[in-house]
């Protein structure tokens, strides 16, 4: 009888430090820092600045009307059981294709978190150049995006799976 070998669920300890690392940064925001007044961190580049999403990437369906809440809720728990499912099935060495999906469960539900104990999702980290900004964000998000280019990039330039043998 082949034995089983250890699959990549232990990466979802990734998860929960992203998780933490989120909640505890936009409880500090929460805490600190003044509602839309940017406080400067680097000058004419970066700036703290607490603000609200009440939908998705770039204020995508934030004045839906509410609704847009539950579906970002329920489709976050979707794609995270789908990568946790996928996590069950990777090994556990397979660091390309693990920490990828675990940050962006990592971050998913960390946005969701905030959907549902304040009805939008917190962001606060605001880049520009000038009078140019790039929308604000949170560390969940750079979570999502981050794991959602290494599962493109590991994906593209990993090739096929080598054969045992």
């Amino acid at each position: 009888m082949a034995s089983a070998k250890p699959n990549a669920l232990a990466w979802l300890a990734v998860s929960a430090l992203v998780l933490v690392l989120d909640q505890w940064s936009k409880a500090w925001v929460l805490a600190s820092l003044p509602e839309y007044t940017a406080v400067p961190v680097i000058d004419g580049f970066w700036n703290w600045y607490r603000t609200y999403n009440t939908g998705a990437a770039f204020s995508f369906l934030a004045d839906a009307g509410g609704w847009q809440k539950y579906f970002f809720m329920v489709l976050a728990f979707a794609i995270s059981g789908l990568m946790a499912w996928m996590l069950a099935k990777t090994r556990r060495g397979d660091w390309k294709q693990a920490l990828p999906l675990s940050l962006v469960i990592g971050g998913a539900i960390g946005n969701v978190i905030d959907r549902f104990l304040h009805g939008h999702v917190v962001d606060f980290i605001q880049w520009h150049i000038g009078q140019h900004y790039w929308p604000a964000f949170n560390i969940a998000d750079c979570a999502v995006v981050g794991g959602a280019i290494g599962i493109g990039l590991f994906g593209l330039l990993g090739g096929k799976p080598k054969a045992a043998g």
